[in-house]
């Protein structure tokens, strides 16, 4: 078949939206035709990496609206506003595309997010959209914590999304996909409520064979302390304090729990560790590169990952890869990925008791090594079962070969 994939980010070698347009390309390609239109910004890495591995069913096309090549990521407002020119002018780059080449199937794969129209839907053929999420929002409860930034962010956020809703291209989109895939529970309901008739909760998230290979390599550490370990940038909506709080009230005075990342967080949660006398326990380690990243888990025994909305949940999965047992909230994109198999999920319907089933579940992993080793266990066989991008193609393919059997 001759595929269209829609990916606005697409970048090799990397994780997030880049990593969903890139691997999704990639995994699909090595069972049909595949064009992707993407942004010019992306075309450098995409070509050295394709000059060094040639790939003869995968071809790209680049391109920005009114020549706006800048890279916008990291300022919210402009990305959002280049986005939307980016999904209206697909539209007219992939028409002439499709009166040429004739493509089966048209499929949006990032941005990763439901509130936002993708033009492709006018196109004649069968539109996929999806995974897309976003859907998830932060408990009202746990507001109270958040700073006056963090409230104010929440807010808007939670408006963009209404307002999103009512654009009528986004409800055009939702009525013309032949299927659409929500990353959550929360995301499928408000799809099926726009109009999308066909609706499927399927992750974004996946790892390569590469990536699994490398995780393998991060043993679980025999000697003591236990440590527990949280990568992710240090955002209010990370849910972090409720991890440090939590640490501070199980008080495994034989415990260390690991932060890495950065953000505006920091300072509010170094005060936090030092105001609940657990500052010399808690160390925060800042950014690193990947590699460094991958030595830090290797030296940890648990991952916690209390994000109060996450559509996805990539730091989930590597922590499973790894054979860590993960602590999660049961919210979002890690409650669809962590089972009670290979991890403890925490309710989060209020802020304290969710911080005591935190801490009985970090007691309960630091005083048990033989549960730490089977929950891990199970995780990495997990991943490799649903998770891996091969796996994922070729659920994609199966879906696609129904698709044009319906037509």
């Amino acid at each position: 078949m001759k595929i269209l994939v829609s990916a606005y980010a697409c970048e090799p070698g990397c994780g997030s939206e880049e990593g969903v347009g890139w691997n999704m390309a990639l995994a699909v390609a090595k069972y049909h035709e595949t064009w992707v239109l993407t942004r010019t910004i992306f075309r450098d890495p995409i070509e050295a990496e394709l000059a060094r591995n040639p790939i003869q069913n995968l071809h790209f096309i680049y391109f920005d609206p009114l020549n706006w090549t800048e890279d916008w990521r990291g300022r919210q407002g402009a990305v959002q506003l280049h986005y939307y020119l980016w999904q209206i002018q697909a539209y007219f780059v992939a028409r002439p595309l499709y009166q040429q080449i004739g493509f089966d199937i048209v499929h949006h794969v990032t941005y990763v997010k439901f509130w936002s129209p993708s033009f492709l839907a006018l196109l004649p053929i069968p539109f996929i959209w999806g995974p897309v999420g976003g859907g998830e929002q932060a408990p009202k409860p746990f507001w109270h914590d958040f700073s006056g930034w963090g409230k104010v962010y929440e807010t808007l956020r939670d408006l963009a999304q209404r307002l999103g809703e009512q654009d009528p291209f986004t409800r055009i989109t939702a009525q013309r996909s032949i299927l659409a895939q929500a990353t959550t529970e929360e995301t499928a309901k408000r799809l099926l409520k726009l109009g999308a008739t066909n609706v499927q909760v399927f992750s974004e998230t996946g790892l390569s064979k590469p990536e699994l290979a490398r995780l393998e390599q991060c043993p679980i550490p025999e000697s003591s302390p236990v440590r527990f370990i949280s990568m992710g940038r240090l955002l209010h909506w990370k849910g972090y304090h409720l991890a440090v709080r939590a640490f501070a009230k199980a008080e495994l005075s034989a415990a260390d729990y690991w932060l890495l990342g950065d953000g505006p967080e920091r300072e509010r949660l170094q005060a936090l560790a030092e105001k609940l006398g657990v500052a010399s326990q808690v160390k925060f380690w800042g950014k690193l590169p990947r590699e460094q990243l991958m030595d830090k888990l290797g030296q940890c025994h648990v991952l916690v990952h209390p994000s109060l909305h996450d559509s996805g949940g990539w730091t989930c999965l590597e922590g499973m890869a790894a054979g860590r047992p993960v602590i999660c909230l049961n919210l979002g994109g890690p409650a669809t990925q962590v089972t009670q198999e290979t991890g403890i999920k925490v309710s989060a319907s209020d802020p304290q008791e969710t911080v005591k089933g935190l801490a009985e579940a970090m007691t309960r992993l630091a005083g048990d090594a033989e549960l730490r080793v089977r929950l891990g266990q199970a995780g990495q066989k997990r991943v490799k079962e649903v998770y891996d991008w091969e796996v994922k193609a070729k659920i994609w393919v199966q879906l696609y070969q129904d698709v044009v059997a319906q037509k």
